[in-house]
């Protein structure tokens, strides 16, 4: 079920109306109904993926358990590595089956034999990156001893299930949502103000924002061997807004959702294109990802705390696995790696934590020094994001031949209708999230002083946007993650 279709549009007021209004008074039969809606909203793709859940549920639920009773050190590690064997060869099999199996065989291929193997029509269930590494999170934390196990099975479940963030995130730790389930909830109007203001801006982002820039760096990335050196470049600015505002959008989407039930999930994005380096990037940008690989994998490699070459291995390590995770194909390795050679002159110079802080923090504008470095990391970004958009390496090496020809300074080439309109629309955008920077979203307080009919006049101004611009609407780029 897509947040932006009408399917959604009718579960949700029906969920809300008898989550706060029918079943209130008892916390087991409010958890029970969030894993019914959960697997309503999941199985509304194919119901066949709610077996593959489940079983993730139920490992993880008893592995937690098991370890909570084991103390023996060599037999909880075991346990431990049951649920991430498990777990990841789930992943593996649905997600990277195909890619090993046409890379063994191309590999055999370069030295003159011929491998005959199968690959497989194999549907990726929706979201299973996401969800199997919440269900690992809560196994490892367990096994680190930093959370209780849960009895609860329900509780568990519907931590693992909850349907806002359940298909493209954010990746949720068991020590921040599960507690969550165990505690009575009651009905709050601001947070849930607050989560519909954050809603309306996640579909504008989506909707407006991102499905309009798609339309256009589609239409440049599948005919890029006939564009020139400056509309190559819209092209890949055009996908840089489009898969900030589609995957920012979602989260917006799932964080609002989640506070209409009383929940609070942690921040995916915060205002990424902002940034002033690529560290400070990788702060802002899917959050509860690059916390996930940095808690779970980087400091267990060793993190930073070892000499030049650990801390290149494990940068390295770290970037090229994120890449992967995104998808099989060798173009999200290289944007991984291009990462890693970004990030790696300021691990080494000790300069990757300099930046903290909200850039022109309580400052209407940057300092031009600022300005240069929100554009540098922001090019840097924009390129890297060729490899993440193209078809292959192929397509992308030939993408970038093309901008760096004599046609870079050419005037850009007619696409479809919508380009001067979706520039404009940028504009105001970026506008936008500059002025709100400060705030967990842009418009979390634009306009609170206002009076009200100019208030209630931005917002019906935004909706009438995501309407009229709605009849183009696109899935979310992260479900094929």
């Amino acid at each position: 079920m897509l947040f932006n279709s009408i399917d959604f549009a009718i579960f949700l007021p029906i969920v809300f109306v008898l989550y706060w209004f029918v079943i209130n008074k008892n916390l087991k039969w409010q958890n029970t109904f969030i894993v019914v809606a959960s697997y309503v909203f999941y199985g509304w793709w194919d119901w066949r993926f709610l077996s593959l859940i489940t079983f993730s549920i139920v490992v993880d639920y008893f592995m937690g358990i098991l370890l909570g009773k084991e103390g023996t050190p060599r037999k909880r590690k075991a346990l431990l590595w049951v649920s991430i064997i498990v777990n990841l060869g789930f992943l593996g099999f649905f997600k990277y089956y195909n890619f090993f199996v046409d890379n063994f065989i191309a590999a055999f291929s370069f030295f003159g034999k011929d491998i005959k193997a199968n690959s497989l029509n194999i549907i990726l269930p929706v979201g299973i990156s996401f969800y199997t590494f919440q269900t690992l999170s809560y196994t490892i934390d367990v096994y680190k001893k930093k959370l209780e196990p849960t009895k609860d099975f329900i509780a568990f479940a519907a931590f693992v299930s909850f349907f806002p963030n359940l298909v493209a995130g954010p990746i949720e730790r068991a020590t921040n949502l599960l507690p969550q389930f165990y505690k009575k909830r009651t009905f709050d109007y601001a947070k849930a103000v607050d989560g519909m203001r954050q809603m309306l801006w996640g579909l504008f982002k989506k909707i407006v924002i991102a499905d309009n820039c798609a339309e256009l760096a589609n239409h440049i990335f599948n005919n890029s061997a006939y564009m020139n050196g400056s509309t190559l470049v819209l092209g890949a600015v055009f996908f840089a807004f489009q898969i900030y505002g589609d995957f920012s959008g979602y989260s917006d989407i799932a964080i609002g959702t989640a506070r209409l039930f009383g929940f609070d999930l942690m921040r995916n994005f915060n205002y990424p294109y902002f940034s002033r380096d690529i560290a400070e990037f990788w702060r802002r940008w899917h959050i509860s990802l690059s916390t996930w690989f940095r808690d779970y994998l980087y400091i267990p490699l060793g993190g930073s705390r070892g000499g030049t070459w650990m801390k290149i291995r494990n940068t390295f390590i770290i970037f090229i696995v994120s890449g992967f995770w995104h998808g099989a194909n060798w173009t999200f390795i290289a944007w991984g790696a291009l990462n890693a050679i970004y990030f790696l002159p300021l691990l080494l110079a000790n300069k990757n934590r300099t930046n903290l802080e909200t850039v022109a923090q309580g400052k209407f504008l940057p300092s031009f020094k600022e300005f240069v470095s929100i554009l540098f990391t922001f090019g840097l970004t924009v390129f890297a994001w060729i490899f993440f958009r193209a078809e292959s390496m192929g397509h992308a090496i030939s993408y970038i031949s093309g901008i760096f020809s004599s046609s870079l300074f050419s005037m850009p080439q007619d696409g479809p209708g919508k380009a001067t309109l979706t520039v404009i629309l940028l504009g105001i955008f970026v506008l936008i999230e500059w002025f709100g920077r400060e705030d967990q979203f842009a418009i979390q307080k634009l306009g609170l002083k206002w009076k009200r009919p100019i208030r209630y006049a931005m917002y019906y101004a935004i909706i009438v946007a995501i309407i009229w611009f709605g009849g183009a609407s696109q899935q979310f780029i992260y479900f094929q993650f």
